[in-house]
């Protein structure tokens, strides 16, 4: 095993790992990896002698940050369409996990954001611990949560999910149980019992049961005591309507929300709003992909996404100018373009999928 590689792979006992290998990049994901990981679910699916496979991250700083961006920027900044072909296997990558025959436990351990969640929340067993910080952040680059997030999001109770995509808030383990995005806590000092004990399982029966032995309650979140407030205000039809609401709240903790979702790209708050809700009604995460699909790829030829990661990534300077610059300026029409079917270029997972009204 080199231990260069960017994607390590080793077998303990019956169980297969997967280990995310660029921690100094938060293991951030490229094309590489997501063949490698394919390939690797790939084996392990038609390995007998395998009954689980585990995910983790290098390092002690998170699972994955998402995306190689810096890549994807430069990509979209030279008019290129090498990023486009990643998410096509990235996302193909996301319903593979999502629909894998054998048990497939991710550790959500540190960051987990963008990419990151798409290789660990559609698993079977997702395991966080105190330090999990989990998000989609896209809003705030000027892209739209993809890898499945909307799905995830809007299948948060209530409106949690869309307060987390429009404000691209992050979570710790008590709110990724609630929303849905995890299943158990375990305190990350036992992390490495669970590891080797799940090595010892010799049934899927026992993965399951070993998870449990060493599951704890997590601490407590924030967003439980916000729902009342998060409920009515995100249930507004439009993001104009959801900041109004927000503002006028007399709820400190939703005033501030509304400050926070006026600092991301309009287009992507719009065109996210609108991705949620037309994930809602999508029979399968593949609808949802090949919806998100056409939404990245739309959104990678758009100017804020070079100047959200510019501002965010490249000069940290913290300061985007959007275009439009505001909710007004952004139509309607603009948004309905984001969803508009690809034609030879669709993703093409699920064979029903096409534009939700």
């Amino acid at each position: 095993m080199n231990h260069e590689d960017p994607v390590l792979l080793h077998t303990e006992g019956r169980v297969r790992h997967i280990m995310l290998n660029r921690p100094r990049a938060l293991n951030a994901l490229n094309h590489a990896m997501v063949a490698r990981v394919t390939e690797a679910l790939a084996d392990a699916e038609h390995d007998d002698s395998v009954i689980a496979v585990l995910i983790t991250g290098a390092g002690e700083r998170g699972l994955c940050a998402g995306g190689d961006i810096r890549s994807i920027y430069e990509d979209a900044r030279a008019g290129g369409s090498e990023s486009m072909d990643f998410w096509r296997d990235e996302y193909r990558l996301n319903a593979r996990i999502a629909r894998f025959p054998k048990p497939y436990i991710a550790i959500m351990d540190g960051i987990v954001m963008g990419g990151g969640v798409g290789v660990s929340a559609h698993g079977d067993i997702r395991v966080v611990t105190e330090r999990s910080r989990i998000a989609m952040p896209e809003t705030g680059i000027g892209f739209v949560p993809d890898v499945g997030g909307t799905g995830l999001l809007g299948a948060a109770p209530g409106e949690l999910g869309t307060h987390l995509a429009l404000t691209a808030e992050a979570v710790g383990a008590g709110d990724a149980l609630l929303c849905g995005l995890a299943d158990h806590f375990v305190p990350s000092q036992r992390l490495a019992e669970l590891t080797a004990d799940l090595a010892g399982c010799g049934t899927t029966a026992g993965i399951e049961q070993t998870v449990l032995r060493y599951a704890a309650p997590a601490p407590d979140g924030e967003l439980a005591a916000h729902r009342e407030w998060i409920d009515a205000c995100y249930g507004a039809a439009s993001v104009e309507e959801i900041v109004d609401r927000l503002d006028n709240s007399g709820v400190p903790a939703a005033k501030q929300a509304a400050e926070t979702i006026l600092t991301k790209s309009p287009t992507s708050l719009k065109v996210t709003l609108s991705a949620l809700r037309r994930a809602r009604r999508l029979g399968s995460l593949e609808a949802v992909l090949d919806q998100e699909y056409r939404t990245s790829c739309t959104a990678f030829t758009r100017p804020d996404f070079v100047e959200g990661v510019r501002a965010q990534i490249i000069d940290k300077d913290r300061d985007p100018r959007w275009t439009p610059a505001d909710l007004a300026g952004v139509t309607d029409a603009d948004v309905a373009l984001f969803f508009a079917p690809l034609g030879d270029r669709e993703l093409g997972l699920d064979a029903t999928s096409g534009p939700t009204d």
